[in-house]
């Protein structure tokens, strides 16, 4: 099966990468975190006019209703620019969450304005060190209040809607929370992704409401279209830390010749390109499964998130050594993807996670089909 993009796909990848290369420029990443911001606003206003946000929402939503596919495009090419935007926040967590197993009404009340960009949205599931799966749910949604504490958040700053993993009836289910009331309060966390911010939300007897299908079945299906959107980005990343090295390596002249003329230099980055082609044709299936459903689609989200994150570890440490002792200076560029690689590492779960969930689903497909 042919899973390249098709023209208006690539004409959607183009027109995000030249807005995106125009403005989150490392000088401008540079200033967000000299001045503390949580994210690039002007940028989010820019994207959400353009229709990056409501890419995949429904269009009777607010949406333009495309692909997970599309969408991969687009995170993609976020992954590359390294922006500091609360993208899989809001729109790939927090918006597919309530358009998977929101109300009616409930989809109609918040879809339309996340879609618009006029609304932030933050996916609350960690409650601190280890996974969160098989372990019991401290935070507790009952009578519609809601308390307990979800620590770390990312992009809660600018957030003012949360969706919150909390124990709802005695089971893992979903809730629906204004940030901006008395009975919530954020912390700010020392991220070490300075462009992805991360907070402590405490909620003391909040007012919330339920989501009348997020339970188990639609949680699992969530992560994994979440999985598959992280490989995409993180295959954005490491294609821009290939990019990178290799300008480096190129322009860098060492005992007379080109960096990039040396043989070990041409196997690494030969390397970290298989690795990306790898990554990227998982990516590609993990999207295609999602949007149809399939019964492949645990496995290959599970393959997506393994492959995407080896790529960009791959990418971001090569980079470094590539660049030798400049690549850990500030003014090297570096440094951007590394920290965002570290932070994407463990976004969902580990790896150790991923990798158990696609031996798990292998092993059950045969029994399925007999």
């Amino acid at each position: 099966m042919n899973f390249d993009l098709s023209e208006e796909q690539v004409m959607l990848a183009d027109q995000a990468r030249g807005l995106l290369k125009a403005r989150a420029t490392p000088d401008r990443l540079r200033a967000l975190i000299s001045e503390g911001a949580d994210w690039d606003e002007p940028l989010w206003r820019e994207i959400a006019t353009m229709g990056f946000l409501g890419a995949a929402l429904p269009v009777e939503h607010g949406g333009l209703g495309l692909s997970q596919l599309d969408l991969g495009v687009i995170s993609e090419e976020l992954g590359r620019a390294n922006a500091a935007l609360p993208f899989f926040s809001s729109i790939v967590l927090a918006a597919d969450a309530i358009a998977l197993g929101g109300s009616e009404a409930q989809k109609a009340r918040w879809l339309p304005r996340l879609a618009a960009g006029e609304l932030v949205a933050a996916f609350a599931y960690a409650e601190g060190l280890g996974d969160w799966r098989g372990r019991e749910l401290r935070t507790v949604f009952e009578n519609g209040a809601l308390r307990g504490v979800k620590t770390p958040v990312a992009d809660a700053g600018v957030a003012g809607l949360a969706v919150v993993l909390a124990e709802v009836g005695g089971e893992a289910g979903l809730v629906l929370v204004d940030l901006d009331q008395p009975g919530v309060s954020r912390t700010r966390l020392d991220s070490f992704d300075q462009l992805r911010p991360h907070y402590s939300l405490e909620f003391l007897n909040a007012r919330a409401e339920a989501l009348p299908t997020g339970r188990p079945e639609t949680l699992e299906r969530l992560f994994d279209r979440a999985a598959v959107q992280v490989a995409f980005e993180a295959v954005g990343g490491a294609d821009a830390c290939l990019t990178m090295a290799r300008d480096y390596a190129m322009d860098r002249q060492i005992f007379g010749r080109s960096l990039a003329s040396f043989q070990a230099i041409k196997h690494k980055l030969a390397d970290l390109a298989v690795a990306i082609e790898l990554a990227r044709s998982n990516a590609y299936f993990g999207a295609w499964a999602a949007d149809n459903a399939l019964e492949e689609t645990p496995a290959a989200a599970a393959a997506a998130r393994l492959t995407g994150a080896a790529a960009f570890e791959m990418g971001a440490r090569e980079n470094l050594q590539i660049h030798g002792g400049i690549g850990y200076t500030w003014e090297a560029n570096c440094h951007f993807y590394y920290r965002r690689e570290r932070t994407l590492a463990v976004s969902l779960g580990s790896s150790e996670h991923w990798a158990d969930r696609l031996i798990a689903s292998e092993i059950q497909s045969p029994a399925e089909a007999v």
